[in-house]
C-alpha cells in the first residue's frame, strides 16, 4: 500500500477560514509582500476552496475556484514545496471544474510558475502583466467533459445536519443508514475495503438489500490496494460475485490520486460519511446533506473515470 504524508480535502470558506489564512497569509502576505487588503476579496465567500493538510491535520496548502471559472490563490507552505502538493491541489480543482461541465478553466500564473501550469496542460494567452506587484501570465486549459453516468439523480432538497462519528459502532450505524437511504447509486472510496467496517454483517446485509431492492442499483468502489484485499479475503467480494451487475471496482493508478489519505461513502440521495484519515473511523456523516454528498461525488467521479479496472478481481469473475 502506498502511504501519503498529506491529503486533499474540500474546504468551507467560513468554517475553515483560519486554515486558509494560515497558508495564504504566510505565503502571499509575509513571503511575497502582497497587501493583505488585496489578498482577500469579494470572491472568496463565493468560491470553492480546497486545502491540503498533513497527517496531523495541519493546513499546508490551499487553492480556490471562483464563479468566474478561474483557479487562484494557489499557495503551498515552503517546507512542502516540491513534494507533489501543488500538483494534487491543481488536479483537484480541475476535476471540480470538469464535474461542473465547464469547457475551460483559466488562471493568472506568477511568471516563475508558468512551467508548472504548462505541465498540467495550461497554455499562455496574451502578454504578461502586473498583479499585486508581481508579474503574472494569463493561462487557460480546455477541459474534457466527464462521462455521463446512468446512476446520476437529483438529490433531495432537505438536509440533515452532519453528526460526528468516532467509534466503529457509530461508523457501522452511519454506513447502514446511508445505504438504506440510497435509491440507485453508492460511491465508496477506500484503501482496502475497510475490513472491520465493510465486512461487518450489518453493512453487508444493507448492501445486499440495496442491490436487490432497486432495479438500477449500482455500487462503485475505488480501492487503493486490491491485491491486499484479494490476499486477505473479504466477504464483500463474495457478495459482488453473486450480484456482478450491481458492483463495480476500480483502482486509482495516478500518483496524484493515490496521495489521498481519506475514505468516504456517498449516495445518490445525499447521504455521506467522510473520514479525513482512512485508517481511522473519526469523521462526519449525514443521511441527507446534498451539498456535501455532491462535493464528494464531484471528487470521486473524475478519479473513477481515469482509474483502472481491478484486474486482481478477474479471477473472482467480478
Amino acid at each position: 500500500m502506498i502511504e501519503s504524508d498529506f491529503f486533499i480535502t474540500p474546504a468551507d470558506y467560513h468554517s475553515d477560514l483560519s486554515a486558509l489564512r494560515a497558508v495564504r497569509e504566510t505565503v502571499f502576505v509575509h513571503e511575497q509582500q502582497v497587501p493583505i487588503e488585496e489578498e482577500w476579496d469579494a470572491l472568496d465567500p463565493l468560491s470553492s476552496h480546497v486545502l491540503a493538510r498533513d497527517n496531523a491535520h495541519r493546513p499546508i496548502a490551499t487553492g480556490r475556484l471562483t464563479p468566474e471559472r478561474k483557479i487562484g490563490r494557489m499557495a503551498v507552505l515552503s517546507e512542502w514545496r516540491g513534494r507533489g502538493v501543488g500538483n494534487a491541489l491543481l488536479q483537484h480543482l480541475i476535476d471540480v471544474a470538469r464535474s461542473r461541465g465547464w469547457p475551460e478553466v483559466s488562471l493568472h500564473a506568477q511568471v516563475d510558475a508558468i512551467g508548472f501550469y504548462q505541465r498540467a496542460g495550461f497554455v499562455a494567452c496574451g502578454e504578461p502583466f502586473i498583479e499585486a506587484g508581481i508579474r503574472h501570465q494569463a493561462m487557460r486549459k480546455a477541459l474534457q467533459p466527464l462521462a455521463t453516468t446512468a446512476h446520476t439523480r437529483t438529490l433531495r432538497p432537505a438536509s440533515t445536519p452532519a453528526r460526528t462519528v468516532e467509534t466503529l459502532a457509530q461508523a457501522i450505524e452511519a454506513t447502514c443508514a446511508l445505504i438504506a437511504g440510497a435509491r440507485s447509486g453508492l460511491g465508496i472510496y477506500s484503501r482496502d475495503l475497510d475490513p472491520e467496517l465493510l465486512a461487518h454483517s450489518e453493512v453487508l446485509a444493507a448492501l445486499r438489500r440495496f442491490a436487490i431492492a432497486h432495479p438500477h442499483a449500482e455500487v462503485r468502489l475505488l480501492v487503493h490496494d486490491p491485491e491486499h484485499v484479494v490476499l486477505a479475503g473479504h466477504p464483500l467480494l463474495t457478495l459482488a460475485q453473486r450480484l456482478p451487475s450491481r458492483f463495480a471496482f476500480r483502482s486509482p493508478n495516478e500518483a496524484v490520486d493515490r496521495q489521498y489519505a481519506g475514505a468516504y461513502l456517498f449516495s445518490d440521495q445525499g447521504g455521506f460519511y467522510h473520514r479525513p484519515l482512512g485508517s481511522r473511523y473519526e469523521g462526519e456523516a449525514s443521511v441527507c446533506a446534498p451539498a456535501r454528498a455532491r462535493q464528494l461525488g464531484n471528487t470521486f467521479d473524475p478519479i473513477w473515470e481515469r482509474s483502472r479496472l481491478c484486474n486482481e478481481f478477474r479471477v473472482l469473475a467480478i
